[in-house]
């Protein structure tokens, strides 16, 4: 069997994660030197240039992340392996997650997976879109993108958009089409005894908009006034957002109307600062699932998230049972 330095491949997996020499010196408690030392020594014998370095700056090159991708596994694969011959096979896991299902849904209920999985130490990555199905980037995912082949997938939600405002907005919505002042049902279901409020009522007010959702500028409330057969007036005044967190938080702060998900207002205590309009709903098309690769599949830690996911997802009223 041939084998590259063996020593130097947990040094450059740690350089091709960290994008730094010194931080994974610091990482592997060596001296910078000997990061180099076993880097040089690892691109002498595979004959190829793994890293770009200019100043502080280090990139892989297109070798160098072929062969990150491939190294990075095969050490975490070693490591759970040992682990469980040892009798000590961790719960350790990374999940990588959006932004805003991390905020608004996931972390208040962390409190909970700790108190009934105390053994499980869960680490969160942050992500914006949807990340690369990869051990390198986390061990499990909340993905909306299900065509990794080397993947199985759970639903947690499939999303719908539907608009809401602050509570003190609401009134003024009332006041300004000479409706009751009706008290405001929260983020539940709207009230069937309040009359609805139709597309042309809604356009009389800022509209509120999340860029991210269909990544084209108005999409979702384009898709809502489609979803009723109606068309977005041209005179409606949308102001623009890069993320629904940021829509939200407008919405909060009496700036005028935002379509929102279930998620976002299933679980903060905050939820109660906004009403649900009695409007229709739209499904967006993206499903939300939780993405373990299969080939860990009998990993304790992995099934245990993943039951602990599902049955919230039941119980906050995502998922069907």
């Amino acid at each position: 069997m041939k084998l590259p330095p063996l020593k130097a491949l947990p040094v450059f997996e740690a350089v091709a994660r960290l994008r730094s020499f010194s931080q994974a010196a610091e990482e592997l408690a060596i001296t910078q030197s000997a990061v180099s030392h076993q880097i040089k020594q690892l691109e002498t014998y595979l004959g190829e240039r793994l890293f770009w370095r200019s100043g502080r700056s280090v990139t892989l090159t297109d070798e160098g992340r072929q062969y990150a991708e491939v190294v990075g596994s095969a050490l975490l694969d070693i490591e759970r392996a040992s682990e469980t011959l040892l009798g000590e096979e961790a719960s350790r896991l990374r999940l990588s997650v959006f932004s805003s299902f991390a905020v608004r849904w996931l972390v208040p209920r962390l409190p909970e997976l700790q108190r009934r999985h105390p053994q499980m130490d869960l680490a969160l990555e942050m992500s914006s879109g949807n990340p690369v199905l990869s051990d390198r980037v986390a061990d499990c995912f909340i993905t909306i993108r299900t065509q990794a082949p080397a993947y199985s997938y759970e639903l947690l939600y499939e999303e719908r958009l539907f608009p809401v405002c602050s509570q003190a907005y609401w009134q003024k919505i009332l006041r300004t089409l000479g409706r009751d002042l009706a008290p405001a049902a929260a983020s539940g279901p709207e009230d069937p005894d309040r009359a609805p409020l139709l597309p042309a009522e809604v356009a009389r007010f800022p509209l509120l908009s999340t860029h991210s959702i269909f990544d084209r500028a108005a999409g979702d409330w384009l898709a809502w006034y489609g979803a009723a057969n109606a068309t977005l007036p041209e005179a409606a005044r949308v102001q623009h957002f890069s993320h629904m967190l940021l829509a939200l938080e407008a919405a909060r702060y009496h700036q005028g109307i935002a379509l929102t998900n279930d998620y976002m207002l299933s679980t903060r205590e905050d939820s109660a600062d906004f009403v649900r309009l009695p409007c229709h709903a739209v499904v967006t098309g993206d499903k939300f699932h939780f993405a373990w690769k299969t080939s860990r599949r009998q990993e304790r830690g992995i099934q245990t998230l993943r039951r602990w996911l599902v049955e919230e997802a039941i119980r906050g009223g995502l998922r069907a049972p």
